[in-house]
């Protein structure tokens, strides 16, 4: 037992330089790639979330302004249709006006025609009463003439 005792202690102290060597190795790898690496790594993660959270910012924005834009385009179509109106209700009024009025002049052009027929009518009757009278005046002349001083 003694002798393996003594190969474990020669064992041991042939594996402390390593086991040195070891952790100046880890202390090294701690010191030069794992905390810079940490670093870096932190940093990336940090401007990941950063870039993720300023394009959910980016898009919250864009959203607002589509939802603006959406709003200015209702409202604009709205006036759009409201003006439309308003020039549909003015041409209507023009063209019911256009029609009252071309009818007022039908209807006074109507009158007008009447009344030049009922003064031609008036006239003619006039005439014909003359022209009666004086027929009949010609007849009665005819008649009571003697019968022998006819032409």
């Amino acid at each position: 037992m003694d002798q393996t005792l003594r190969q474990l202690r020669e064992l041991l102290l042939g594996s402390v330089p390593t086991v040195v060597l070891l952790a100046l190795l880890y202390a090294l790898y701690k010191a030069i790639v794992h905390k810079p690496l940490q670093r870096v790594l932190a940093e990336r993660r940090r401007k990941t979330e950063g870039a993720v959270e300023k394009s959910r910012a980016d898009i919250a924005a864009a959203e607002a302004r589509t939802s603006e834009y959406e709003q200015r385009l209702r409202e604009a179509r709205a006036a759009i249709f409201r003006a439309q109106e308003t020039r549909r209700q003015a041409a209507l009024q023009a063209r019911s006006s256009a029609v009252n009025q071309a009818r007022a002049q039908a209807q006074a052009q109507v009158q007008t025609a009447k009344k030049d027929i009922e003064d031609d009518r008036a006239t003619a009757e006039a005439g014909l009463e003359r022209e009666s009278a004086a027929l009949a005046q010609e007849i009665i002349r005819r008649v009571l003439q003697p019968a022998g001083a006819r032409r």
